[in-house]
C-alpha cells in the first residue's frame, strides 16, 4: 500500500497517546507497524533527502494535533493526549480529518497565524483541497518540482530552436563547467566543420593536448533516436583521430543497440548523454538559466535548545 499521507495518521496518533506518552520516534515506529509498511516504503525519502517520509508525515501529523490543543508536551520530545483529545478520538471513530480540527477554536488560532501563501488552494483527485492532506513540506516540494518541470520543458524548446553549431558550442560548455579541462578557459576547442570526420569538438584535459576527449552533438528532435551506425562511425573517427575517449551528447535519446554497442565495450571508452541527461547537467551546472528567487528555509537549532521540538 502507498505510504498514508500525514491526516490519516491523525486518529491512529491520538488513540496511541490517549494511553500512553509517545516520542516522536516511537511513534513513527507505530506508524509503520500500523500501516504494514514494508521496509522498502519505510526508507522512502522526501526529496531534500534530510528525512524519510513516514518520519516526516508522522511529526506534522503531530504537530497538527498540538496546535489543535488534542496533545500536548508533557517532557523533553515526550507528548501525550489532552483530556480534550482522549474526548475527540472516542467521538471520531472512523478518523479524523484536518477540516475536523479547523473546528476547533485552537486550531483556528494556529492558522490565522500562518502566511496566507502558504494555504494550499488545489483540489485532489478525490474532491479534498491539497493542504489538508499533503504536509507544508510536501507541499512545497510539489510546487518545486511542478516549477523545474516547467523550466526543464522551456530549456529543451530554447535549445532545439538553436542552430548546430551554437548546440556544438553549448555541450563543450557543459563539460567544461562539469570540471573537464580543469579551470584553463583555452580546454575546449570547438570544431564543427568539414573534414573533422564528425567531431565536433575537443577537449585538452592537459596544457599539451596529450589526453583529449573528443565531442560529438546531435541536435535533434526528441522522437529521433541515435542509432547503432552513427555511435559506431563516431567510435571510428575517434580511433582515426587517434584519441580513446569521446562525449557523444544528443537531444534525443539512443537506440537500445546504440547503448548495448557501447557497453560490450573497447579499447575506445565512449559516454552517451541523452536528452533527459543534458537537461540534468545543464540545470545543474547553470549553463542556459539564472537563479529567479533564492528561498532560506528555516527551522529549529535543536543543538541550541538541546532538545527536539
Amino acid at each position: 500500500m502507498p505510504i498514508p499521507t500525514f491526516d490519516k495518521m491523525l486518529l491512529p496518533i491520538l488513540i496511541r497517546a490517549s494511553s500512553a506518552s509517545v516520542t516522536g520516534l516511537a511513534m513513527t515506529d507505530a506508524m509503520v507497524s500500523h500501516f504494514n509498511l514494508t521496509e522498502e516504503e519505510r526508507r522512502v525519502a522526501i526529496p531534500s533527502g534530510t528525512s524519510t517520509v513516514i518520519r516526516n508525515r508522522t511529526g506534522w501529523a503531530m504537530t497538527y494535533l498540538v496546535k489543535a490543543g488534542l496533545l500536548e508536551k508533557v517532557a523533553t520530545r515526550t507528548y501525550r493526549a489532552t483530556d480534550d483529545g482522549v474526548k475527540f478520538a472516542k467521538s471520531h471513530p472512523k478518523g479524523i480529518s484536518v477540516p475536523d480540527l479547523k473546528t476547533l477554536k485552537a486550531f483556528q488560532a494556529f492558522q490565522s497565524r500562518k502566511l496566507a501563501a502558504a494555504e494550499g488552494t488545489d483540489d485532489t483527485e478525490d474532491g479534498t483541497r491539497g493542504s489538508d492532506t499533503q504536509t507544508p513540506i510536501e507541499r512545497l516540494d510539489e510546487a518545486i518540482a511542478l516549477l523545474n518541470a516547467d523550466v526543464r520543458s522551456r530549456l529543451l524548446d530554447a535549445v532545439l530552436k538553436q542552430t548546430p553549431a551554437f548546440f556544438e558550442r553549448l555541450v563543450l560548455d557543459v563539460l567544461l563547467a562539469m570540471g573537464y579541462g580543469g579551470s584553463r578557459l583555452d580546454a575546449a576547442h570547438h570544431l564543427g566543420r568539414s573534414g573533422d570526420e564528425g567531431i565536433d569538438g575537443r577537449i585538452n584535459q592537459d596544457p599539451l593536448g596529450l589526453d583529449q576527449i573528443m565531442v560529438q552533438a546531435k541536435l535533434y528532435a526528441p522522437d529521433r533516436p541515435i542509432d547503432r551506425t552513427t555511435i559506431q562511425a563516431f567510435i571510428g573517427s575517434l580511433s582515426g583521430q587517434g584519441v580513446t575517449k569521446g562525449v557523444f551528447i544528443t537531444t534525443s535519446s539512443f537506440a537500445a543497440s546504440a547503448e548495448e554497442f557501447v557497453r560490450r565495450g573497447s579499447n575506445t571508452k565512449v559516454i552517451l548523454i541523452n536528452g533527459n541527461a543534458l537537461l540534468d547537467l545543464m540545470l545543474r551546472h547553470h549553463i542556459g538559466i539564472h537563479v529567479e528567487r533564492q528561498i532560506e528555509l528555516l527551522d529549529i537549532d535543536q543543538n541550541y535548545f538541546g532538545e527536539d521540538e
